[in-house]
């Protein structure tokens, strides 16, 4: 465990005058040595699969920003393809899958050792961790079940869950058992991504909002509850950041679970809200909206200070409300950066 990071230091309860700073996605398509590796590589999964090329897109934005936490470039989709789920990933499209329509679909993931198929990702985290300073931090992460459900069940991305949730009320066995076998995959990844050297892991629950209460304390609350206990009492010492987007109020249910050492908020909601609501329960993380770094200038600059202001007297770790879009400019990044810890 890297115990001198302002990162970790923050997410154990304590208050920074200047808090760390990363960003989701904050490796991606915006950069253009990322761009660089990508073409190199010949797909996304064979970057994904790929140690030492993963571990350089992983560093490139701690090189360029020397930011106080990298996190492993992965997907949420390969615990579905380690489960035996044929993934693809169109241009321009998004993921491809087959989809997982009845309950004969999932007698053979119960079975699959997600751990052995995906060695090549501890890998990439052994890498990083070794090139890493002991002050930067390395964060691990999975796609909680119910947002990894809903693309095994579409087979592809979609905009709008309201057909998946149709189908809970149709067959809540059904999709239950199905939010029960990923709950217990990710657990078994996140371990094995601490045990290869990740200080920290973030489950990323990006289709969470817009469920009504008993379904959302079904798919989301219950299997991030059951999955951030597991992690912990494993592997004691390595927190737990939740990020479930578009909750809105139940942001607090998320904070209040005993795993939660960190909670994201979303671009949507109100910081003065959350600083009020999660603060006393758990790390509040996040919020800007990407959109801010994509224009850039004083409404940047702006946007950030409403953080920094809320939160100053409060654990706090600044990020994005969601992630980096590809058209954000590098230097928008590098100037937010520089407002952060410098305040210009």
């Amino acid at each position: 465990m890297t115990r001198e990071s302002k990162f970790l230091q923050t997410l154990n309860g304590e208050v920074q005058a200047i808090p760390p700073i990363w960003f989701m996605r904050q490796a991606g398509r915006y950069l253009p040595e990322y761009r660089e590796v990508r073409a190199k590589a010949g797909s996304f999964l064979e970057l994904c699969f790929n140690p030492e090329l993963a571990a350089e897109v992983t560093l490139q934005p701690i090189r360029r920003y020397d930011l106080d936490a990298a996190i492993l470039f992965a997907d949420i989709l390969l615990i579905p393809h380690a489960l035996g789920q044929e993934l693809s990933f169109e241009e321009g499209e998004g993921p491809r899958l087959n989809p997982v329509v009845r309950p004969g679909d999932l007698a053979g993931f119960e079975k699959q050792d997600v751990t052995e198929r995906l060695q090549s990702i501890f890998e990439t985290v052994r890498r990083v961790r070794g090139e890493l300073a002991q002050d930067k931090a390395l964060i691990g992460f999975a796609g909680a079940p119910w947002t990894v459900a809903t693309y095994m069940l579409a087979g592809r991305s979609v905009r709008d869950p309201a057909a998946l949730r149709e189908w809970y009320y149709r067959d809540e066995k059904f999709i239950l058992a199905l939010i029960d076998i990923l709950t217990g995959k990710t657990i078994d990844y996140l371990i094995a991504q601490i045990d290869a050297g990740a200080d920290a892991v973030q489950l990323f629950d990006t289709w969470a909002g817009g469920l009504p209460w008993p379904v959302l304390d079904a798919v989301s609350i219950r299997p991030l509850e059951k999955i951030a206990g597991a992690v912990r009492k494993a592997r004691l010492g390595a927190p737990v950041i939740l990020f479930p987007k578009g909750v809105g109020e139940k942001a607090v249910d998320y904070a209040q679970l005993r795993g939660c050492d960190g909670l994201g908020i979303d671009y949507g909601m109100d910081p003065g809200w959350a600083r009020g609501n999660l603060s006393s329960h758990t790390v509040v993380q996040g919020g800007l909206d990407p959109l801010a770094v994509v224009a850039g200038g004083e409404k940047m600059m702006k946007s950030a200070e409403t953080y920094l202001k809320l939160f100053h007297d409060v654990p706090y770790i600044f990020n994005l409300g969601h992630g980096f879009t590809p058209q954000t400019p590098p230097e928008h990044v590098a100037a937010l950066v520089s407002f952060v810890r410098n305040g210009e």
